[in-house]
């Protein structure tokens, strides 16, 4: 494999409902292009006796991307903002000076049955000069996001510009997000198409490049879209991420993004004094974690 590729393993985490999987940030890769976290939630069954119920919990210098591929997902923020997000959909919150959020599986979806849920949830840090500002909740419906057919593949674009299609939501400094599916094995040329980092997290099946296979729950990482030419196996489907990287580098605390380690101690501490807004009508309360002890 070429020295600018690098293959990602998903790291297993539980948070709380249901185990994800991690695939950023890991250790020799903070980030790619201003995408500063990414968790794969399932594919798993959840329901009848208990469905999805992420309690209120805060961000800081971010925004959340929520996309599924199946199942419901209930947002509800402190803005006031709410919406459901369905397979397709993005919501997109972004979290600038403070946000409180939680992430529920649906009212109507709990009526005994079980249900499935898979999808992506994924943090762009925001620009230094966005840090602090106001937060606010966006949400694009499937049918709003860009998308290419043919009789073997699918491309729909579901942030930023990339294959001639400009969706909606662009965020807030150069990035792009694009769903692919190949019902046939086939080679997809990123050249001309993307700009910056790029990264393929791959949903199902299997792509190369070179001399090397990436599964399902795996991700290769490009520093450039240079080069950047893959062969996508028959049924295969794939998450292509990335943009110009940030100037400043980022960190992260708990839920927390910001280019400054003591803004992120001030998030805490507010966060531990119940300082942050709070959805409307939620009492509910997920404390900063407390160190592990080795």
């Amino acid at each position: 494999m070429a020295s600018n590729k690098m293959i990602v393993d998903e790291r297993q985490s539980d948070i709380g409902n249901f185990m994800v999987g991690r695939l950023l940030p890991f250790r020799k890769k903070r980030q790619v292009g201003p995408f500063t976290f990414i968790d794969h939630m399932g594919p798993v069954e959840i329901g009848p006796e208990k469905y999805m119920d992420v309690d209120q919990h805060p961000h800081i210098g971010l925004s959340t991307l929520t996309y599924l591929f199946e199942g419901e997902v209930e947002h509800k923020d402190s803005t006031g903002g709410q919406c459901i997000i369905q397979p397709g959909d993005a919501g997109f919150m972004t979290a600038g000076r403070g946000v409180t959020h939680t992430e529920r599986t649906p009212a109507a979806k709990r009526n005994g049955h079980s249900l499935t849920m898979h999808g992506y949830q994924i943090w762009v840090a925001l620009p230094k000069d966005k840090e602090e500002m106001e937060p606010r909740l966006d949400y694009y419906a499937k049918s709003e996001l860009p998308m290419k057919e043919t009789d073997s593949s699918r491309i729909r674009v579901v942030a930023g510009n990339a294959f001639g299609l400009s969706s909606p939501l662009q965020g807030y400094s150069p990035m792009f997000m694009v769903d692919v599916f190949s019902a046939k094995e086939q080679t997809l040329d990123l050249r001309g198409h993307l700009t910056g980092e790029v990264a393929f997290v791959i949903v199902k099946g299997s792509i190369s490049s070179g001399d090397q296979k990436v599964n399902a729950s795996q991700m290769l990482i490009s520093k450039t879209d240079d080069e950047c030419e893959i062969c996508m196996d028959k049924d295969t489907q794939i998450l292509l991420f990335g943009g110009e990287p940030l100037p400043e580098e980022r960190f992260l605390l708990w839920n927390f993004v910001s280019h400054s380690k003591e803004r992120l101690q001030k998030a805490r501490e507010d966060w531990e004094n119940k300082a942050f807004p709070k959805v409307p009508s939620d009492e509910t309360y997920i404390p900063f974690p407390v160190p592990r002890r080795s």
